[in-house]
């Protein structure tokens, strides 16, 4: 969602990724697991700069990062140094069969012949493909892809860096 407006100054991406808890989030995000199984009355929605989701990611930081994330989600939303932290994780861990994000923007990842299938190719669009890949790829123009897109060419030309080729994730299937 876009974070500034159409007459802003700086124009309608000079904004963005400000929410620390997802907005309208809707149930639980829990997935059956034996491993990291959902504690009641506990809900695990977007939370942190990464906006982390569902009870297998945030058991998995927790255990990484020395927080217990399976029955205090909330920690990731309060706690400035947890939340960044997460988000520092998710994007630097690969979750098989995802790459890390890191890999992908450094050009690290290759990807494979089932990869190439599903025209996912190296880019920006990969790692939406990872973040949320499950709702946003695959679809052909999706307004949150286009948010994200635009927050990341408003960043790269603040860095003066060009933001490559492969910037959305439309005809992708998700991983």
């Amino acid at each position: 969602m876009p974070g500034g407006w159409e007459t802003a100054p700086d124009g309608l991406f000079a904004w963005g990724l400000c929410y620390k808890e997802e907005l309208n989030a809707a149930g639980p995000y829990c997935s059956p697991s034996v491993e990291w199984p959902c504690a009641s009355g506990k809900k695990y929605y977007g939370r942190g700069p990464m906006q982390l989701s569902w009870n297998y990611n945030y058991g998995e930081a927790g255990v990484s990062l020395g927080f217990d994330g399976i029955n205090n989600p909330d920690l990731v939303a309060s706690n400035a140094i947890i939340s960044f932290k997460t988000a520092i994780w998710f994007w630097m861990t690969p979750q098989a069969p995802y790459p890390s994000c890191h890999a992908v923007i450094i050009d690290e990842w290759k990807p494979t012949t089932m990869d190439i299938a599903a025209k996912r190719m190296p880019g920006f669009g990969v790692t939406t493909n990872i973040i949320n890949g499950g709702l946003e790829c695959g679809r052909g123009s999706d307004p949150r892809v286009l948010d994200r897109v635009g927050y990341f060419e408003r960043y790269c030309a603040i860095l003066g860096v060009h933001p490559g080729n492969n910037l959305d994730c439309a005809t992708q299937k998700s991983f």
